[in-house]
């Protein structure tokens, strides 16, 4: 499948601003089930901005304007072909052991509520993760406007509510809880049709001994399919979050995003 995305994310401040920074990790890396086969990030000056690879191995964008402003867009365009596997991620750049991804931060820590779930799904491997994915969708309604990004999993769990990255949070706490190495992953779905969207998605990928890293995606309750570009990784929202920046003024920031996933004509 070859899909084109479209990602715009844009600021305006009610009182102008000297200073701007933000790091995006909206690029996908290539693996065994995704090739990039043209991608770039531009900001204000319409330039492709400059990049790096952090310690998960994500390619990060910087954005900077260092000048008074009141408003400032970053437009992410590109295209992938992808196949699908299952959810089975192989060929991806791998920094990190996987044990690593047993080590818990606060939006993924564990509690007595989180552990029972953890500990009420039977079966072994990857039909334990199978029936923890169904549960976590059960105990979660999708409901936007109830959690915020610093929402954590055991927060979400006691609202009863939340969106893909609360899903993923307590998926990825609840794996923990079992032994099994799990990590957070930013991207884009594309859903069928021509719509657009106001975020990105998330995800989670779970490592298991006989498959390697395998994705699940509790929001849809289903694995990841050629209709998913994966772009970031990392324990939690935090260190794979999209886009995360500062800046120096007083006064609100408005954030509009729009994003655009769309499967294209130029099927081969």
């Amino acid at each position: 499948m070859r899909l084109t995305v479209r990602h715009q994310t844009s600021y305006r401040y009610s009182k102008p601003v000297s200073y701007a920074i933000q790091t995006l990790r909206l690029s996908p890396r290539s693996y065994e089930g995704l090739t990039v086969t043209q991608w770039r990030v531009r900001g204000e000056a319409r330039h492709e901005l400059p990049s790096f690879v952090d310690g998960y191995g994500n390619l990060v964008h910087c954005h900077t304007v260092n000048r008074l402003h009141d408003s400032a867009t970053v437009v992410v365009e590109g295209e992938v072909e992808t196949h699908s596997t299952d959810g089975v991620v192989r060929g991806a750049p791998e920094t990190f052991p996987p044990l690593f991804y047993l080590r818990s931060t606060r939006l993924t820590a564990s509690n007595a509520v989180i552990t029972d779930l953890a500990l009420s799904c039977q079966g072994n491997g990857f039909d334990r993760l199978m029936a923890l994915m169904a549960e976590v969708r059960g105990r979660l309604d999708y409901r936007t406007g109830v959690t915020q990004s610093n929402t954590s999993a055991a927060e979400a769990l006691k609202l009863g509510a939340g969106v893909c990255q609360d899903h993923a949070h307590l998926f990825i706490a609840a794996a923990r809880v079992l032994g099994v190495p799990a990590r957070y992953v930013g991207g884009y779905l594309w859903t069928g049709g021509d719509g657009d969207y106001e975020a990105s998605h998330a995800w989670a990928e779970a490592y298991l001994q006989d498959f390697g890293w395998v994705g699940f995606d509790p929001s849809n309750r289903t694995r990841p399919s050629e209709a998913y570009v994966r772009a970031s990784i990392g324990l939690d929202y935090w260190s794979a979050a999209p886009v995360r920046g500062v800046r120096r003024g007083e006064g609100e920031e408005a954030l509009a995003v729009n994003v655009k996933v769309r499967e294209s004509s130029q099927q081969q």
